[in-house]
């Protein structure tokens, strides 16, 4: 890393340039140099990450205006369901596709950071992991997933997602779920949960599902968790769902989402429709 090679050059040059010219003693020397080496660190960090900001704010504002795109165009449908729904998702996949790779190809002005901030690297690939997943491109995300810093739901969410597509071990997939969720903080787990006891429902281990509930309950404040605890606890395994997610859940892929209808209100002016 750059930053730490720079800071150390500059720690090793003042220590011997206090030393050398009887400035200070060998041990105020070592002092000034570790400081100058934290000094220097926390300089090059402060510019670069404003650098990293300013881009990631392009980035973002790629991301916004495509999702404002979409919603214009989802909206539009609902309040006039005109068409087929089928072109509609076909649509919105190729917009959503477009925006993703525009964005995607933005991540590479992050690359030249790499080299001077520890760790930027595996956070780029989670970006970029993120992105894949969203184009539905699981080979490059199965690639980046081990070069990935997997920290906040989404992430670990989809981490978890593939192993279950990828029909993992089940023991390789509760391991990676309670290291991931130990984690996050009250009230961030709840997708995790969510997702892990959706798992457990699939594969037919349905108390497994209920004991682990109980406890994303205590974790999270969400009423979805609670209201399959419920159903879990009555036999009623059917209406197990995870649909009130949303956006989160169905951008997993592991189920499809529905194209709900908004029913028009009639107009009082006397127009016509």
């Amino acid at each position: 890393m750059y930053s730490i090679i720079i800071a150390m050059l500059v720690s090793l040059a003042v220590f011997f340039g206090f030393w050398q010219f009887d400035v200070s003693n060998v041990w105020w020397s070592i002092l000034w140099g570790v400081f100058a080496f934290g000094a220097t660190m926390f300089g090059i960090n402060w510019i670069v990450r404003k650098k990293i900001m300013r881009i990631m704010t392009e980035m973002q504002d790629i991301m916004t205006n495509g999702q404002k795109q979409l919603q214009t165009k989802i909206n539009k449908f609902q309040s006039r369901p005109t068409g087929d729904p089928k072109r509609l998702m076909d649509e919105t996949e190729k917009l959503q596709k477009k925006v993703l790779t525009d964005a995607l190809e933005f991540t590479n002005n992050l690359e030249p950071f790499c080299k001077w901030t520890p760790l930027f690297g595996r956070q780029l690939n989670t970006t970029r992991m993120q992105f894949n997943y969203q184009m539905k491109d699981f080979k490059k995300v199965d690639e980046l997933l081990p070069r990935s810093l997997i920290l906040d739901p989404m992430s670990a969410a989809m981490k978890l997602a593939r192993l279950y597509s990828n029909k993992a071990d089940m023991d390789e997939i509760e391991k990676t779920f309670q290291k991931s969720a130990a984690r996050l903080k009250y009230n961030q787990s709840a997708l995790l949960y969510a997702l892990m006891s959706w798992i457990y429902v699939k594969k037919d281990m349905t108390d497994k599902a209920h004991t682990l509930l109980i406890k994303g309950c205590k974790a999270n404040e969400n009423e979805t968790l609670k209201r399959n605890l419920d159903r879990l606890a009555n036999n009623k395994v059917r209406e197990f769902s995870n649909a009130n997610f949303g956006d989160e859940w169905y951008a997993l892929f592991l189920e499809p989402p529905k194209i709900q209808y908004r029913r028009q209100q009639p107009r009082m002016d006397g127009r016509p429709f």
